[in-house]
């Protein structure tokens, strides 16, 4: 029993059919992203992987850098030319007040010290620079259910998702709920300008007993997915 990414995302089109102006979180974070995008921008994509949302934008930012720590992600990127390097969120190998904007997903869950990052972001960015963010909510019942597998994520994340094994990371979770992000930004000088909760009842999916069960958990259970504008005083 396995939910590829095209199934998943059929499930989706489900919800957002029978749910008028629900969309993914994907899709809220990517606009967020163009909402504040402006000619001559240094953006850069922190952890951005092999792709992420530098290859969806593509010509529209006008400088890109992706930072990463997986150095086997950063050589199959799959944007041609990208500037990237290797390295940790907790020291950036990036000027103080250089970034234009910072966008960051499915990264805040894995930080051992979110505090050092949330500094680091602070630092690189300009006055008025923005920090886009998309991460899953530590409140959700597959968040819960992923501290409580926890010992078999590496194996259980692949089998059930499609995953390659090693395109799983250890979730921590310290800065996963809109009251620690909220914290987190005040101590960094950085102001809240959105936060935004997305359902998405998708990821149980795996029947579709099993979906239309996880559609009515989500009436009750906090949504799956957090996404989020910090700017930078």
């Amino acid at each position: 029993m396995s939910l590829s990414l095209d199934r998943q995302n059929e499930y989706r089109a489900r919800y957002r059919a029978g749910h008028p102006g629900w969309r993914p979180a994907t899709e809220v974070y990517e606009e967020l992203i163009r909402q504040r995008l402006q000619p001559g921008m240094r953006v850069l994509d922190l952890g951005c992987g092999r792709g992420g949302v530098l290859e969806q934008l593509g010509e529209l930012v006008a400088h890109p850098l992706g930072l990463d720590p997986d150095f086997q992600s950063l050589r199959e990127h799959r944007l041609p030319g990208l500037p990237r390097a290797e390295a940790l969120a907790d020291c950036l190998p990036i000027r103080a007040g250089s970034i234009d904007l910072v966008t960051c997903s499915w990264v805040l869950e894995h930080l051992p010290d979110p505090v050092r990052v949330f500094d680091e972001i602070r630092r690189v960015l300009r006055p008025g620079g923005c920090f886009v963010f998309l991460t899953p909510n530590a409140a959700s019942l597959i968040a819960r259910l992923n501290r409580l597998l926890r010992p078999l994520q590496r194996t259980l994340v692949p089998r059930l998702y499609g995953r390659a094994e090693a395109d799983t990371f250890p979730v921590m979770y310290r800065a996963n709920t809109p009251s620690r992000i909220m914290a987190l930004a005040s101590k960094a000088a950085l102001d809240c300008t959105l936060l935004r909760t997305v359902k998405d009842p998708s990821y149980l999916a795996f029947h579709p007993l099993l979906f239309w069960l996880s559609v009515a958990l989500s009436r009750i259970t906090p949504p799956v997915h957090l996404v989020g504008v910090l700017t930078a005083t």
